[in-house]
């Protein structure tokens, strides 16, 4: 499980944009968001590098948690 903070995230709309980067990497990804922590917990099998450079691409850059 790949574990990150997303300081940038604090709406809904931001919560589907962080969940559609990360489907974009990995379709069958599990992502569960917590915008009150600001926390996204992902269980993929995705290299976490990749993961956080869709973040980044979409916005979001996201730090390891």
């Amino acid at each position: 499980m790949l574990k990150l903070k997303v300081p940038d995230m604090t709406c809904g709309h931001c919560a589907s944009v962080v969940s559609e980067a990360v489907h974009s990497v990995d379709a069958n990804a599990k992502v569960d968001i917590d915008l009150g922590t600001k926390a996204v917990s992902i269980t993929t099998s995705s290299d976490p590098a990749e993961v956080t450079r869709a973040l980044a691409a979409a916005g979001y850059p996201a730090l390891l948690d």
